[in-house]
Order: C-alpha cells, then sequence, then structure tokens
C-alpha cells in the first residue's frame, strides 16, 4: 500500500513537465542571445527537447520508484533509492537529447568532449530539484489530510447532534404507546433496536439501498404508532441502490413529513429518486415558509461537508416537497 508521502497526482506530473519545458525553452534563449556561436534554432530545440526528456525520465522512474520499489522497502532507504532515480531522470534526459541531436548541431559540437561531465552535473541538480519536490508534495499531501480530518471531525459532531435529535422522537414515540398498547410499545422498542444496530456505522456516506432498509424499519415504527397511516411510496430504479448519500438523508426528510405534515389523516409520502436529484413528497399539512430546524439544517450542513449537493423545498400541486440536488461527483 502506498503512503500518502509517495502520491504525485498526474495534474501534478503535467505541471512539472510543462515547467521544465518552459524553463528549458528560456535557458535556451539565454544561450541563443549570449553566445553568437550557438545562435540557432536548433539550440533551442535541443534545450527544450533536453528539458522535456528530463521530466519524461522522472515521471517514469519516480513512479516506478513510488509504485512498485519503495512501498517494499524500509523507509529509511527511501531517499537513497530517490537519489539514484533522480539522479539517473536527469543523466538519461540529457544523455538521450545528446544521442538524438547528431553532431552536425551546432550546440552538441560544442558540448560533445564535455556531455558525460554535464549529464553528471544535471543528474545531481535534478536530485536537488527532486528533493524539494518531495518536500512539496509531502507538505501538499498532509495539509490535505489535516483538512479532511477536521471535515470528519465536523461530520461526525453533526451526526452526534443527529443521532439523539432523533432516537429522541424515537423514543417520545414509543413513551405514548406504553398506556395505550404495551403490545405494540414492545414491537416499536425492537424495531428501534434494529435500526439502531443497522444506523451505527462510522461511514458518512451509506448506499441508497442501505438508507431504503433504515427508513422502512423506521417507517415500520411509527406506522404502529399511528394504526399505519403512513403510506410510502417508493420511485427508484434498482441501478441507483449504488448511490452514496448522507446517513439518515431520506429518514429525516421523510420524519420531517411526518412531525410536519400529518394531521390525523393518512399521509401519503412520495419518494423520487433519479441520478441528479432525491424527492420527498408528502400530501400532508403545506407550509408556505418552510424555517430549517435542527434536523434540516444538520442535513444540508452534511450536504455541503460531503459535497453531495444542497437541499431545498418548495410546493408543487400543493404538497411539500424537500428536494436533494445532487453535484457531479
Amino acid at each position: 500500500m502506498k503512503s500518502f508521502e509517495l502520491q504525485i497526482s498526474y495534474k501534478d506530473w503535467l505541471y512539472i513537465i510543462i515547467i521544465g519545458i518552459l524553463f528549458g525553452f528560456l535557458i535556451s534563449l539565454v544561450f541563443y542571445y549570449t553566445n553568437e556561436e550557438i545562435r540557432y534554432l536548433s539550440t533551442i530545440a535541443f534545450s527544450t527537447s533536453c528539458a522535456f526528456f528530463i521530466s519524461f525520465f522522472s515521471f517514469l522512474f519516480i513512479s516506478i520508484s513510488n509504485f512498485y520499489i519503495l512501498p517494499n522497502v524500509k523507509k529509511r532507504y527511501w531517499y537513497f533509492i530517490s537519489f539514484i532515480f533522480s539522479f539517473l531522470a536527469g543523466w538519461c534526459g540529457f544523455s538521450l537529447t545528446y544521442i538524438l541531436f547528431s553532431d552536425s548541431y551546432p550546440i552538441v559540437k560544442l558540448i560533445s568532449q564535455y556531455w558525460l561531465d554535464i549529464s553528471t552535473t544535471i543528474g545531481l541538480l535534478t536530485f536537488l530539484i527532486g528533493l524539494i519536490l518531495h518536500q512539496f508534495i509531502s507538505m501538499k499531501y498532509k495539509n490535505e489530510i489535516t483538512h479532511s480530518e477536521i471535515l470528519q471531525t465536523k461530520l461526525q459532531a453533526l451526526e452526534g447532534e443527529l443521532n439523539p435529535h432523533f432516537l429522541f422522537n424515537a423514543l417520545n414515540s414509543i413513551s405514548e404507546l406504553i398506556y395505550q398498547d404495551q403490545k405494540k410499545a414492545e414491537e416499536s422498542v425492537l424495531k428501534l433496536s434494529k435500526f439502531l444496530r443497522n444506523a451505527i456505522t462510522k461511514k458518512g456516506l451509506i448506499d441508497l439501498k442501505s438508507e431504503i432498509d433504515m427508513l422502512n424499519t423506521y417507517l415500520h415504527i411509527e406506522n404502529i404508532r399511528f394504526d399505519k397511516k403512513i403510506v410510502f411510496n417508493l420511485n427508484c430504479d434498482e441501478k441507483y441502490y449504488d448511490m452514496l448519500l448522507p446517513k439518515f438523508s431520506i429518514q429525516l426528510l421523510v420524519e420531517n413529513a411526518i412531525k410536519h405534515g400529518f394531521t390525523g389523516e393518512s399521509l401519503l409520502i412520495d419518494v423520487n429518486v433519479t441520478d441528479k436529484k432525491i424527492e420527498v413528497i408528502n400530501s400532508g399539512k403545506v407550509t408556505s415558509k418552510v424555517t430549517f430546524g435542527v434536523g434540516l439544517n444538520n442535513l444540508q450542513k452534511r450536504l455541503q461537508i460531503l459535497k453531495i449537493g444542497y437541499l431545498k423545498s418548495s410546493i408543487e400541486n400543493n404538497k411539500m416537497k424537500f428536494t436533494i440536488y445532487r453535484s457531479n461527483r
């Protein structure tokens, strides 16, 4: 398994190669304008090609090293191995450029007696650059991990806020049943126990199938209390069952529909799922001005932290609708 210290993204490498080519081009311009003996376009082509091949060999050797060699050796040998590969990147890049350009080019003629010395010198320079690059990449990923840990801490705090909120509402419902129907109260406790067992997970995101399973258990608990007056209708293709979303997302919206929409009559709740959005529509009481309380605010924040999307409320065909609009991941 690769350590984060070894990870360099392809985007980073693209930047490195582009910067290398531009650097080689600028150096060639210096030679072009300061030395009349090599004032040829071939000088610019040679220097630019050299920078490209050095960057390319750096990408090749360091990728091979990071994927196949360093993860399998002790960490104390990393710098030594990195030194060898960084040196080889510079040495091979310059040597290949020298070989590809024939002796007829003025710049090649000028350096022909010293090309091995120049290759070695460039190899040492690429090692120093590689050392700086390693430190930069290491700091970058450490910062990303720190940022990720901060977001995870915020997410756990939000989930800690949500769980007591749900548990309070569920226990409040069961407490009302104790004096009305002890058998129903007992059944509700068992269903609540099953719900909480399924809900105990450290994952911030769960698949839609798991969310639906927990939702069905929750609705069973509520229908024990409300004499099966909560009618649930799911419109979802099974191809979306692997879709990831924050834990308790749909359940929380359904709970909100029951809490604020149930009037004593049958309450129809439709959940419509597409790849772009998740809608929760209820036929109960319509509220023209929706205020996001603890639960809805909690869901909105978790959607933002996990970069899933955002939550909006609306009225459609005289029905309350809450929609999770999914962002492109």
